[in-house]
């Protein structure tokens, strides 16, 4: 099944002392503004109601600068296995770890923004070569979207959801994988329902955790709390995504901010995991602060605060609001999220729902904030998935 080729180079992962150096400095002499003035003491999430309180933000970067350590991240990624290819012209990096298991199943996991390949790092193992025999085991492909990480910044534009899709189906094939399950959330979850209604052909099913109905449906019949998630989601989208119109309109002038400065790109990826995850005063709650800050450090080293913005220009509302899939699916919504769709709206798009979970907790970040929750879900969503393919072809 593995057909690895020539087309595909090995990548290692290694800033540059220099680089490390300069962050640090950075850090030092950051011009802090004053505290918000919507001041509370801890615990209480209202602090967080003007963004970062500046003491979390205070914390976090004296960590950030004497604390933490960059090369341990760059140690596991590189202990997993990292290749680059060049796929319509773009260069596409790529985590690729192939299970020992003769019965695995490739698998494509996407992430989204603000995160990257961080998300998936310390689950990769465990859905590769499960510790239960009866788990499915899968050869587990992570890309970095185009302009995220290791990947290039594209040039030009165009390089939104369909084409990023397209370019997986590319990816996949190069390493053998013709036919191959898809996951995602965020963007991921985006990609993973083009894969899935565009390329029946190669995609056995899906698994996702944004299950985004098409527009223009009716709440009548819904349950009060079908109705509730669905005034979350209109509510999400009216008064707290002001960061998705930046980037999707001006991506180039909040990039700069982003590119030069470490405190100004963490402040603003720091406050979406605040907002998204399932916590109720801090993210680091349920996230380490290493983890974070692998994801960080990651946008900054490759300076990709920009080009990471602007696949909100490329794609935001561009969902073909007639895509269907067909495919199995198998649709997990966390409650914490910031997009929820009930379930009789999601099947107007994904024809074939064989596993629907609303689990107890966990928000935007399911990967981080219950690892081992979004491990087992993963593995039994994607079970379903096989076995409804298996039965359906």
């Amino acid at each position: 099944m593995n057909r690895q080729t020539s087309d595909v180079q090995a990548f290692e992962a290694h800033a540059s002392d220099a680089d490390l150096d300069d962050l640090r400095a950075r850090l030092a002499a950051a011009r802090l503004p004053e505290a918000e003035t919507v001041y509370r003491a801890a615990p209480d999430p209202r602090r967080w109601d003007q963004g970062v309180p500046l003491a979390d933000l205070v914390d976090v970067v004296d960590y950030w600068r004497t604390g933490y350590d960059w090369r341990s991240f760059e140690t596991r990624i590189n202990q997993i296995g990292q290749f680059r290819t060049t796929i319509d012209g773009l260069g596409i990096h790529f985590l690729h770890r192939r299970s020992t298991r003769v019965d695995a199943t490739p698998l494509i996991l996407t992430h989204g923004w603000p995160g990257s390949i961080a998300e998936f790092t310390h689950v990769i193992d465990e859905l590769a070569d499960p510790k239960s025999a009866n788990a499915p085991a899968f050869h587990v492909v992570v890309p970095s979207l185009p302009g995220f990480g290791y990947s290039d910044k594209p040039a030009t534009t165009g390089w939104g959801t369909e084409k990023i899709a397209a370019a997986w189906v590319k990816l996949m094939g190069r390493l053998g994988y013709s036919k191959f399950l898809a996951h995602g959330g965020d963007w991921g979850g985006v990609v993973t329902t083009i894969l899935g209604g565009r390329f029946p052909e190669h995609v056995l099913g899906i698994h996702s955790t944004f299950a985004q109905a098409p527009p223009g449906l009716t709440t009548d019949g819904l349950t009060a709390a079908e109705r509730k998630w669905a005034e979350e989601t209109h509510d999400f989208w009216r008064h707290r995504a002001a960061y998705a119109k930046q980037q999707a309109t001006r991506p180039q002038t909040i990039g700069y901010s982003l590119v030069d400065s470490p405190v100004g790109l963490l402040a603003w990826i720091l406050d979406k995991f605040a907002e998204w995850t399932d916590t109720e005063d801090s993210p680091f709650e349920t996230i380490s602060r290493d983890s974070i800050l692998d994801n960080v450090t990651l946008y900054w080293l490759t300076r990709t605060g920009a080009s990471s913005a602007r696949i909100y220009y490329e794609s935001h509302n561009s969902l073909d609001p007639e895509l269907r899939v067909d495919v199995p699916s198998a649709i997990s919504t966390y409650p914490r999220d910031i997009e929820k769709y009930p379930r009789s709206w999601a099947q107007e798009r994904y024809r074939q729902i064989v596993r629907w979970r609303t689990p107890e907790s966990g928000g935007h970040f399911p990967s981080l904030e219950v690892p081992e929750y979004f491990i087992n879900d993963l593995q039994e969503g994607l079970a379903a998935v096989l076995a409804a393919y298996r039965s359906w072809s």
